[in-house]
């Protein structure tokens, strides 16, 4: 895949797209803070099965997309649905996991976990794609996972099973980006999003049935919400990208952490040990290394492409 080259960059449309994904990223870190609170520290014995609150997420998701697709109406006649439902598989498990986990642990540490994702998603594409991965890279996945485990604070147990949770869902997620990567080549955003959404909906629904408990009234206000702020944080992330260049823009998502911080103590008096800063801080550091490292190699091979008889370098 060639990389585009870098655009000038306006500043009023660089400033918008950081306005975008700062706002991307604090309905990211929301949604987080949702699942906890309709999980057992913010209901108590009401709580909902973290199932349940992933159908509430792709359930209300849907509903909200649905005047958008009746109205756009895409062409859904030779979409590649093999790997449409490997994605919608592997994104439910991802939230579901990461719901799970959120309402385990403090927010900020599942945040940082699940940011392993680039890195599952850089060595999955090795047999998947068939990328090549050189040594910055592992370094940089090296680096990344030792944060984790820093995170993870050996000697606690509940932690631990929470840890393991959140790197079930970097790596379901990390899984869902290649598919979402090799979607992306051919087919239209709108159709990629919209069975995604309703798919999803329908494989989630089926999943809550098995642990169904009926909601609170409260409790289907912020099923609702945590819906209408997942395709919110969708609509805002596209826009951003298209706004800015992603080597640009992508670094700001990371503020989603701060967001998680800031939410979980003033909901839940949370506060973040000095392990949890030094593993989150790991973790985005072997994520930025990635992001880095990938924007050379495209523009290496871009380079090699105009150059007949170059060979492609590692990283």
């Amino acid at each position: 895949m060639t990389a585009m080259p870098a655009r000038e960059q306006d500043p009023a449309q660089a400033l918008t797209a950081i306005v975008m994904m700062l706002t991307a990223c604090a309905l990211l870190a929301g949604t987080t803070l949702i699942a906890k609170t309709l999980g057992p520290v913010g209901s108590g014995t009401d709580a909902l099965h973290p199932l349940q609150v992933t159908a509430g997420r792709f359930t209300f998701a849907a509903m909200a997309l649905l005047p958008f697709i009746l109205w756009h109406r895409p062409p859904f006649r030779g979409a590649a649905w093999g790997n449409h439902a490997m994605r919608v598989c592997f994104g439910w498990a991802g939230v579901s996991c990461l719901f799970a986990a959120a309402s385990m642990m403090r927010l900020a540490d599942a945040t940082a976990i699940s940011f392993l994702n680039p890195i599952v998603a850089m060595i999955l594409a090795i047999p998947l794609l068939g990328e090549k991965v050189g040594p910055w890279r592992w370094g940089a996945a090296g680096i990344a996972f030792a944060g984790a485990v820093v995170l993870s604070e050996p000697g606690s147990g509940a932690i631990q099973l929470a840890a393991l949770i959140a790197l079930l869902a970097a790596f379901f997620m990390g899984a869902e980006a290649i598919l979402i990567k090799k979607l992306s080549d051919s087919e239209p955003p709108l159709r990629i999003l919209a069975i995604n959404n309703l798919a999803g909906m329908v494989l989630a629904l089926t999943a809550a049935s098995f642990v169904w408990r009926w909601p609170t009234p409260d409790q289907w206000l912020l099923l609702v919400a945590l819906g209408f702020t997942m395709v919110s944080v969708q609509a805002l992330f596209i826009q951003a990208l298209r706004r800015g260049d992603a080597s640009f823009i992508m670094p700001f998502f990371y503020t989603t952490l701060i967001f998680a911080a800031f939410y979980d103590f003033i909901t839940f008096g949370e506060i973040p040990t000095l392990a949890a800063w030094t593993g989150a801080g790991l973790i985005i550091a072997g994520a930025l290394v990635v992001a880095w490292r990938e924007r050379v190699v495209r523009a290496r091979q871009a380079q090699n492409a105009k150059r007949p008889g170059a060979g492609p370098g590692l990283s």
